[in-house]
Formats: structure tokens, sequence, C-alpha cells
């Protein structure tokens, strides 16, 4: 049966289009433009929007995580620390009611280093409420603990074969979280491991939210940051670095905000957030982090700006993870809407903010069958109300959300 989304004004991730029709079949886009196949299934999006399904460039998940972005719109996770990785995600892989997932696996730190700094003594997640380790075909997840470059190196071809899609580095000496001096990778190691993992033909990203931090992976080489400094206001000379070295930064603006004691109630006061979101994630995108009072979100927000008038790829990426208050100011799929917001405040266009949650972060994850709507691409699709490429806010309208052409059922 082919689907016809009809009347739409369609943003296909990286402008608006002249067409006003896509058809869908067999999980894929197969026209954008022209007429509608007289026995075509017809979805009216008079007064929508038509947009790629939105990626949240940086979570920490598990299943009912994975289906709770896709409420929102959100068909893409990239697992920043978790075990969704080849061979751990066949079930989700062919399950249209929650987004896909690809996966770093576990990222490379020494033993005691971040994050254990973040989780009080004793603390367990208790049932579908904590990130997933399943044990699937490749086994359990590799804990690459180093301290040493020959561990990291050591550890390089253990991920690559058990499955991660990419390689994650904790550059983090835990100041910015409370706790200063915790163990940290020297930049020996992570001078190596990054090598190591290019040999290997993986992207690497650096786990950095302070500028010294920042500085030691552009030494290393790393291709991409996960998070953006926030511990001092940024300089020409720093701009200009990542800038010439190509990297491209996920901000996690909505989680600066929140390590700063900024919370989400604002974004959980809009009914079209709250009525998607259980008590539970309510009262965590009602918290913080709340850990580093010093810092400045002005600082944050000239940051992503001077960074985006420099040309650097900026990725739209939320830290989510589990619905717990000192974890808080985040929920799946609610905070990449509240992260578009933030980038708009921070200078982009909505238009450019929007291609940070869809085309930008396709291309750099190598993800080459989604992030636009065109022929031959999956059909994961979001239909909003409105235009948010002139009111970001917008994507909040939701009114129809499509994983490989299969329409999520409303709630």
């Amino acid at each position: 049966m082919t689907i016809a989304i009809t009347n739409a004004r369609i943003f296909d991730g990286r402008e608006l289009l002249d067409a006003r029709t896509v058809l869908v079949e067999d999980g894929l886009i197969t026209a954008v433009g022209g007429e509608a196949p007289a026995d075509a299934e017809i979805v009216d999006a008079r007064g929508g929007t038509l947009l790629p399904g939105l990626i949240d460039a940086h979570v920490h998940t598990s299943e009912e995580s994975l289906a709770l972005a896709l409420r929102f719109g959100v068909t893409t996770e990239l697992e920043m620390q978790g075990s969704h990785t080849r061979g751990n995600r066949g079930h989700i892989t062919d399950n249209d009611s929650v987004a896909d997932v690809r996966s770093a696996g576990f990222a490379i730190t020494p033993p005691g280093g971040h994050p254990s700094e973040l989780f009080p003594e004793g603390f367990e997640p208790v049932g579908d409420r904590t990130i997933q380790y399943p044990n699937g075909d490749f086994g359990p997840p590799v804990m690459p603990f180093s301290t040493t470059p020959e561990q990291a190196v050591a550890f390089i071809p253990r991920l690559v074969e058990t499955g991660s899609d990419y390689i994650k580095f904790m550059v983090d000496d835990g100041s910015v979280e409370g706790h200063p001096g915790i163990p940290a990778l020297d930049q020996a190691t992570l001078d190596a491991g990054v090598a190591e993992a290019k040999r290997h033909g993986m992207l690497t990203i650096a786990h950095a939210l302070t500028v010294d931090a920042t500085w030691m992976s552009l030494e290393a080489g790393v291709d991409g940051f996960a998070h953006l400094f926030l511990d001092r206001p940024h300089d020409d000379q720093i701009i200009g670095l990542i800038a010439r070295s190509g990297a491209f930064v996920v901000p996690c603006v909505v989680l600066n905000a929140s390590l700063m004691g900024i919370t989400g109630a604002e974004l959980a006061a809009d009914p079209r957030v709250s009525s998607r979101l259980d008590d539970a994630w309510m009262k965590t995108l009602r918290s913080s982090f709340d850990l580093y009072h010093q810092g400045a979100l002005s600082d944050v927000m000239a940051s992503v700006a001077a960074l985006h008038q420099a040309g650097v790829d900026l990725i739209v990426g939320t830290d989510a993870s589990v619905p717990v208050p000192f974890l808080g100011g985040l929920a799946h799929g609610a905070s990449v809407h509240h992260e578009l917001q933030y980038l708009v405040q921070a200078g982009l266009t909505p238009v450019e903010a929007l291609r940070a949650a869809t085309s930008t972060p396709a291309r750099r994850f190598g993800l080459t069958d989604r992030g636009r709507i065109a022929e031959g691409l999956r059909a994961d699709l979001l239909l909003v109300e409105g235009d948010p490429t002139s009111t970001i806010s917008d994507t909040l309208g939701i009114q129809g959300v499509w994983r490989r052409g299969v329409r999520l059922e409303s709630d």
C-alpha cells in the first residue's frame, strides 16, 4: 500500500521544497512531489509541515526510552554510553514502535573516572527504568577502563569487534560535576586511543566539558565533541581551533543548563510535552543536575553562536538518560525540542537548527539512509502543525510520526 502525505509544507532536512506531496511504500520514500496514486492511503497534512524524523545525537537509553523518544518524533537516538551495539539491538532494529539506535558501547575512561562520580553510593536503577545492558550476540559489553596508552590501544579492536558504531573518550577530571581530581585520561593515553580508533576507521568522539579538555581532545585529533565546554567563556583561539579541525560539536545546551541548576520546568508546563510524559519523567524534567552554579548559560550561548559563525557543524543532542531527579532537566524526545529552541535563542535560524537535528547528524555519523526527505531513503518522518522553519517551537505540534513508513499509533 502506498501512503501519500499531501498538502504538506516539506522541509527535506536542508531546505523547504516547492513540492507538497511525499509518497511512501515498503518503508521507503518513493517520490517527493507529483500526484498521489488513485489507490494510495491519503494523509492530508494541510496546515502542517513534514520533516525528516529527528535525531538525538547524545543519549543513554533503554527500550522504554526509545519508545518515549519516538512519541516526540525522534526516530533515531545515538547512544554515547550503553550497550545497544550491533548484535545487541536486533529486537530494536525491527521494532517500529521505538526509535532506532546506534551506540558507542562504553567509553574509554580510567577506573573511577567519569561518569562514576555522578551516582550516589548504593544507587541502583530498578526494572525497565535503567540503562539496559543485554547480553546479545556479541556477549557482555566491553568495559574499556584505561590508564595507559597500551591499555587504550588494546581496547579499541575489542570495541570494534563487539559492535561499537563509534568510539567515545571521557576527557573529564570531574571539576564541572563537583568532584575535581577524579581519575582522568592523560594526553598520551587519549592520543594513542584516538589514533588506534582511526586506524580501525572509526569515528572518534570526546566527552569534554572544559576548555582544557577540549584542547586535549583537539590535540588528539578527535572527529567530534559530545559536549560544549562550560567552565569559562570562549575566545577566538579555541573557536578557531575547533573550526580548523573540522570537528563537529553536540553542544547539549540543555545539559549545560541543567548542570547550572536550570530545570526543564518551563518545557514541562507545555501541554504538548506533559501529555506525553509520565509522572517519573515529569519530575525528572522539572529537576536538574545542579552541580555547577558558577557557570553562566549566557557564556554557553555565546560559544554556540561563535561556533556557528565559524562554520562548525552543530548537532542536536540532549544527554537524556534515566528518570531520576539528580540527572534531571532532561527527558527523551522532549529535550530535543528544547535543544532546538536553545539553538535558535543562540542565533541559529529555525532552518539551521532543524538541520542540526536531521541532515547534519546523519551526514556526520554516516547514517546515509536517513536525515532527509528524498527518494530511496527510509520513511522516518515527523508531521507537525504549523511551520517550525519560522517558529521553532512548532516542532512540538506533533500530528504524526512514521518509522520506516509505519505510523506510530496515537495515544
